[in-house]
């Protein structure tokens, strides 16, 4: 296994990133679009998730295949995001075709970020369903990572967050991504040192981050939190080029969570609104049985292991007046 091109989910091909961020506002919105619809699956396991529009994902679902995925910070309000995307998207006639009509399926999770700092008096309208929209029309292949798009006001228990994003080409030439706005109740990081729970599962020098100490100090294994209940999460999609079907492509987020659990601890906490959207582009050929979906539910789960660190290694300092913890490079870089 080896890193794609841009180590970005959009080594997959059929997929493009936007990133819009507010700095007043410490907050932001990153958005996934498909160059067609693409089929999608999703897996919630912390104990606050807010999303939108995730029925359409579920095994009962009439709808297979999905236009964008949107994630936002913002909490509650936030959810305003898939909004914007629809609007770019029903521009371009992009929907779900119910007679003449377009209807663009969009489906969404949010971030709590309303306590970093920034300015949230935003009054009757808040700025997410704006940066969506921007998001949506700045969407390329090359996009920022670390204090971008909707990584940009995360915070973890004691380092800022921030976005990621990894890939990978498997040895058949089926290709894995993820993208991750990480803000989690707990650490991703070990103890008071800078080496990265994912450390293990970096591929070459993408981390550049102290090895794991050995052994794990004692203070390892005691939790480290922020906050109260409903102020924290971890967004996640995992996409991959080979042809799943929505049942197959829900079992791929289901064993792509794995990957929160080897780079937080902790991870799915009832402090947390954790959630994996698996995504599949149907570009490459699919699984040609349950241990070739198994092997790609474990390159998944390894991607956003990664994924979850790098958002982290490169987060930007707070800007001027902004709160929050330090980030990781002036820390320990």
């Amino acid at each position: 296994m080896r890193r794609g091109p841009r180590n970005l989910v959009t080594d997959v091909p059929g997929l493009a990133v936007g990133n819009a961020h507010d700095a007043r506002v410490m907050s932001g919105v990153t958005v996934l679009v498909g160059e067609g619809a693409f089929t999608a699956a999703v897996d919630a396991r912390g104990g606050g998730v807010a999303s939108r529009d995730c029925d359409a994902l579920a095994s009962t679902g009439t709808v297979d295949q999905v236009h964008a995925i949107v994630l936002s910070g913002g909490s509650a309000f936030g959810l305003s995001a898939a909004t914007g995307v629809q609007g770019v998207l029903a521009e371009r006639g992009i929907g779900y075709p119910v007679r003449s009509a377009r209807v663009p399926i969009v489906p969404g999770a949010i971030l709590f970020d309303l306590l970093n700092g920034g300015d949230k008096s935003w009054g009757r309208t808040p700025p997410y369903e704006a940066l969506a929209a921007k998001a949506t029309e700045r969407a390329g292949h090359d996009f920022e990572i670390g204090s971008a798009g909707a990584g940009y006001g995360a915070t973890c228990a004691d380092l800022r967050g921030g976005l990621g994003s990894a890939s990978a080409v498997l040895h058949d030439g089926t290709v894995v991504g993820a993208l991750v706005a990480v803000t989690p109740a707990g650490n991703v990081t070990i103890a008071d040192g800078g080496s990265f729970w994912a450390g293990p599962f970096a591929i070459d020098d993408e981390l550049t981050s102290p090895p794991w100490p050995s052994p794990l100090p004692p203070s390892a294994h005691h939790p480290r939190l922020k906050g109260m209940a409903g102020e924290s999460t971890t967004l996640a999609i995992v996409a991959t080029s080979a042809t799943l079907t929505k049942q197959q492509a829900q079992r791929l987020a289901i064993m792509a969570q794995t990957g929160l659990a080897r780079a937080i601890f902790p991870v799915h906490t009832p402090l947390d609104g954790d959630i994996v959207f698996a995504v599949s582009t149907g570009v490459t050929a699919p699984p040609a049985d349950a241990a070739a979906l198994a092997r790609l539910g474990a390159a998944g789960a390894n991607v956003l292991a990664r994924a979850v660190a790098r958002g982290v290694r490169h987060a930007a300092p707070p800007p001027p007046g902004g709160g929050g913890p330090p980030a990781w490079t002036p820390r320990f870089g």
